[in-house]
């Protein structure tokens, strides 16, 4: 039966429909908000997989007849998920996964199926408070619910929460938070350097609001809920839990504290695979031999977790040594690649990546077009991150989850410092190539972007840092880590990446394992996530402290200026003749498409950008450009070569793409029966101009420029010749 749930929420309806739709899932709601439509389902395996860890899998599928378009591709249909969907998935994975049982081993998944677009009404926020909703009506156990919120700022300063998409192109602020009725559990943003007191205002406004949606969900989940699956609790035979414990913890406690990664871990497999070893032989002839062992196999591993955070929590002892504040060696270099245009090494610690930055003309910028309003960016950041980093062989591919989700990040931070069009008119791409990782690649992946940037002469506003920030709790107590390696985050609760100038924030993200976070929590994280980005900023000054002033030589040139808009079909020409026409001759090249071609952007303002790396090339093209585009002066006189002749007169070329007609009335002082008989094709004469007609023809005489002592007589008058012309057409001796 079908039921309908209503939310005026911030004056805006929020409706839930149910019962309707998709009824052989285990829980399936349709959330309205504004005309954004979502169809929320989730469906769980009827039997655990064998896996040691939670198969839950997220989908946000997007459909374009959803925003009223027809796929592109010869199939017309939607195929592998565009990175917006991507990650989108990932923002709604997050804050569901922590309130999951960790001993759950049956498949889940939860689809997201956009339906309709409004603009203003965010489908991903419309999708996360379905996929909790679904979830919590479901028999499947699931500890929510969580909901989502977007936050922009105005001018004045007022938070703005699920901001219009007028609101959010003038906004300082791009947030989403995630959370319980009780806690802030993710986080995402990019802000234009923003302090960390006002993020931490923007976090709460959020959350405050967050509480709401929580609260509708809650009185929905109340009134048609079904009851909870449950769940054999998972156990461990105590014998063996104490055994294991006694002949492995000392040899674990030295191995995690090993310094260096690899021999760490090398070192902790050899304990682990040592511990079932002895105990194979310990059970060997105990006839519950397979559940003993896998009851080895889990408590070694819970070992190793337990004795990380007993270090850190009750010890104040970190893996490798380091005081909870303490960030790793950090090292900066520029200028590794000689042909590239910009390129920085960054290296903390065990964490290396390389950074490079190509420039490209404006053409070359991203079209994106998905379900939100057709756009480009021209600032692109591409994070990959290879096997070999971790010491590693797999497959090579696509860039996974992952990698989409750590570009978005790194190029979200960068881009609040990235000049406008206007005073830098490239397309810049910055690709990050992990080389090394120990932990934080992304925020690694920032100083190196940024620092490739500099070296490559983008004038930036400032530089910018990241750091991760971690936490280890135990209910009671809790510590906060900055700069947190691999183990620390695989054991930790916390994974709060902060990136930033020494003005203020530019991107946030975080992501948790327990429930959720408290405002103490965030506010102590983000006063010390600024002190290390202080402290990374001024390595990086050691390598560059500023932006060049002058460009790559391997770089393109480029020079800009106006045209009257008018005159841009004349430069572009039929077809793209003329434009072509330009770029081959300017440029001396066969094909538009030569890789020494010069690249020419017209905007519909009449701006034109013209890239090469030769100064003449430019130089030439842009005079091609300026002589078609010259206006002709009324009552003016011109030299004009003659490039068809008619029976009713002659067009002549002013200069490339100008072109007039010389009517045969024009053409003598005398009476002219045939225009042949004055002039031929590749002539070279002088005309005056006339002005243009109604209809826009730019009308021209000979006559009227014509020296008034010029023989007038019956006598065919001669032709003035094609070489070495004076100022009036004569030939000079």
């Amino acid at each position: 039966m079908k039921k309908e749930f209503k939310l005026n929420f911030l004056g805006r309806d929020l409706i839930v429909e149910t019962g309707q739709l998709a009824k052989q899932t285990n829980g399936s709601v349709l959330v309205r908000y504004g005309d954004t439509v979502v169809l929320s389902v989730c469906v769980m395996g009827k039997t655990p997989v064998t896996q040691d860890f939670f198969p839950l899998q997220v989908l946000y599928q997007e459909k374009l007849y959803s925003v009223g378009k027809i796929p592109g591709g010869f199939i017309k249909r939607e195929g592998r998920p565009t990175d917006s969907a991507t990650l989108a998935a990932r923002l709604i994975d997050r804050p569901i996964r922590p309130m999951f049982d960790e001993n759950l081993r049956n498949e889940i998944q939860v689809i997201n199926t956009v339906l309709s677009v409004d603009q203003d009404n965010s489908p991903e926020m419309a999708a996360m408070f379905g996929s909790s909703l679904c979830l919590g009506i479901s028999d499947i156990p699931f500890d929510g619910p969580v909901a989502g919120v977007m936050v922009g700022m105005d001018e004045k300063g007022k938070f703005i929460i699920n901001p219009t998409t007028a609101e959010a192109e003038k906004s300082k602020l791009a947030l989403t938070v995630a959370g319980t009725h009780d806690a802030i559990c993710m986080v995402e943003a990019g802000c234009k350097e923003l302090p960390e007191k006002t993020m931490l205002e923007a976090l709460m406004f959020a959350h405050e609001n967050i509480k709401t949606l929580c609260e509708f969900q809650n009185e929905i989940i109340g009134e048609i809920g079904k009851e909870k699956v449950v769940l054999e609790p998972a156990t461990i035979d105590a014998e063996v839990e104490k055994a294991v414990r006694e002949y492995a913890t000392d040899d674990m406690l030295s191995a995690i504290q090993i310094k260096e990664k690899l021999e760490k871990y090398a070192k902790i497999d050899e304990v682990k695979a040592n511990t079932i070893a002895h105990f194979e032989e310990v059970y060997a002839e105990d006839e519950d031999f397979a559940s003993k062992m896998k009851d080895v196999a889990k408590v070694v591993g819970l070992i190793e977790g337990n004795e990380v955070r007993r270090l850190i929590i009750e010890k104040h002892i970190r893996p490798d040594g380091r005081k909870m504040d303490e960030i790793r060696p950090l090292e900066a270099e520029i200028d590794l690649l000689p042909r590239t245009h910009g390129s920085g090494l960054f290296q903390r610690g065990e964490t290396q990546v390389l950074a490079t930055t190509t420039l490209g003309p404006l053409s070359d910028h991203q079209i994106l077009d998905g379900l939100g309003i057709e756009d480009t960016k021209r600032f692109m950041l591409h994070y990959n991150f290879p096997n070999f980093c971790v010491g590693e062989i797999g497959r090579y591919g696509s860039p996974g989850r992952r990698e989409i989700g750590h570009g978005a990040l790194g190029e979200r931070a960068l881009a609040q410092v990235i000049p406008s069009e206007e005073e830098f008119p490239y397309t810049v791409r910055v690709v990050s190539e992990v080389l090394e990782s120990n932990g934080s690649s992304s925020q690694a992946t920032i100083c190196a972007g940024c620092l490739s940037l500099m070296a490559a002469g983008v004038p930036i506003k400032a530089p910018v840092a990241g750091i991760a920030m971690g936490l280890i709790s135990n209910g009671k107590k809790y510590t906060i880590l900055t700069d947190i390696q691999g183990l620390e985050d695989h054991m930790g609760d916390m994974d709060f990446k902060v990136a930033g100038t020494r003005e203020g924030i530019t991107a946030l993200q975080m992501d948790i394992k327990i429930k959720g976070v408290t405002k103490a929590i965030l506010k102590e994280a983000l006063e010390e996530a600024k002190k290390a980005r202080m402290k990374i900023l001024d390595v990086m000054a050691t390598a560059i402290e500023s932006p060049r002033k002058e460009l790559s030589k391997y770089a393109p040139k480029v020079e800009s200026f106006m045209i009257n808009p008018e005159k841009i079909k004349d430069v572009i020409g039929k077809g793209g003749e003329m434009i072509t026409k330009i770029i081959l001759e300017s440029s001396n090249v066969k094909s538009v498409n030569d890789k020494d071609a010069v690249k020419v952007d017209i905007d519909d303002d009449g701006k034109v950008i013209i890239y090469h790396m030769d100064k003449e090339v430019i130089e030439k093209t842009k005079k091609m450009i300026e002589d078609i585009t010259k206006e002709v002066e009324t009552g003016k006189i011109y030299n004009a070569k003659v490039v068809k002749v008619e029976d009713f007169g002659a067009f002549v070329e002013l200069w490339p793409g100008c072109e007039g007609l010389v009517h045969v009335s024009q053409l003598d002082t005398k009476r002219v029966e045939k225009p042949s008989d004055i002039v031929s094709v590749g002539d070279e004469i002088i005309v005056k101009s006339l002005g243009y007609d109604n209809k826009g023809r730019l009308n021209l005489s000979r006559k009227e420029a014509l020296p008034k002592t010029e023989n007038t007589s019956e006598e065919k008058p001669k032709k003035e010749t094609k070489t070495k012309k004076g100022l009036f057409g004569k030939s000079k001796k």
